[in-house]
């Protein structure tokens, strides 16, 4: 069996036999997320299946390509799909887009999902930058033994989201005048959404956003170096005593419906940067 760097030298001479530039900022995009590649200039499509060791999503909300370009003068690599633990994924598969992203030359990695609101203050379709998060999904992706050509042993999840560019999102949002606010994330594994009772627990231990993926990708991104930007989309509010049915459909409708502020943002950042 191949060896994880192995296996990613593959995958990247094969991406390389197929773009001319070396990208400088990935983006992962989330459940109903997809409109940024729009904005990407002179795109190139490389689709998941193609592309050595690379697994293929099973959510139909996934597309599963990469796609490569600009957006103004920044070479972009956007991962349009997203790989999840529930999908019965090791965590090693779920988190090979970053290590890809990484081994490419990227130095800069936007991350979005979407994301069950469990902030009174937070309303659907509300965009909330990603300053913390919580890991209850009671895995690790770094479990096992440590190739010290991609990462250290024991890296330090200090400020993992990076600072300097929630201060410049921050800034676009005021510039656009857009609101947005800051928020701790946390991931459970999914698929089922939480009961009432879960919700409390939490609310109580400190976290805003609930969801089922980011986490395992940005604890691989602080591994192999990465500056990240985290950012959710509210789709549904998650409050317990208030609390109704809701549906997939319907996550996906609201994430569609906040595309534009987050393609706005995200664009206007990477600008900035």
């Amino acid at each position: 069996m191949l060896t994880l760097k192995k296996r990613l030298d593959e995958t990247i001479r094969f991406i390389k036999k197929e773009i001319d530039f070396s990208p400088k900022i990935g983006i992962i995009l989330g459940t109903g997320l997809s409109a940024l590649t729009a904005e990407i200039k002179t795109k190139l499509r490389i689709n998941y299946s193609k592309i050595p060791h690379f697994p293929i999503p099973t959510v139909k909300t996934h597309k599963g390509e990469m796609v490569f370009g600009r957006i103004g003068n920044k070479a972009i690599a956007c991962m349009e799909g997203r790989f999840h633990y529930y999908e019965g994924y090791r965590l090693e598969d779920v988190t090979y887009l970053v290590r890809v992203l990484r081994q490419l030359g990227a130095e800069i990695l936007i991350i979005s999902n979407a994301a069950g609101g469990m902030n009174p203050q937070y309303r659907p379709g509300d965009l909330v930058i990603i300053e913390d998060h919580i890991n209850l999904m009671g895995v690790n992706p770094l479990i096992g033994p440590n190739e010290e050509r991609l990462g250290p042993r024991f890296p330090d999840m200090y400020q993992c989201y990076d600072k300097r560019l929630i201060e410049l999102a921050e800034e676009v949002a005021l510039e656009e005048e857009m609101k947005i606010y800051k928020g701790v994330y946390v991931a459970v594994t999914g698929p089922n959404l939480e009961t009432k009772a879960e919700y409390r627990f939490l609310r109580l231990i400190g976290a805003d956003l609930v969801g089922m993926s980011t986490v395992p990708e940005v604890i691989v991104g602080v591994h192999s170096g990465f500056r990240i930007f985290g950012i959710s989309v509210v789709t549904d509010s998650c409050l317990p005593d208030t609390l109704k049915p809701v549906n997939i459909e319907e996550i996906i409708k609201v994430a569609n419906e906040a595309e534009p502020k987050l393609t706005a943002l995200v664009v206007k950042l990477i600008e900035k940067i």
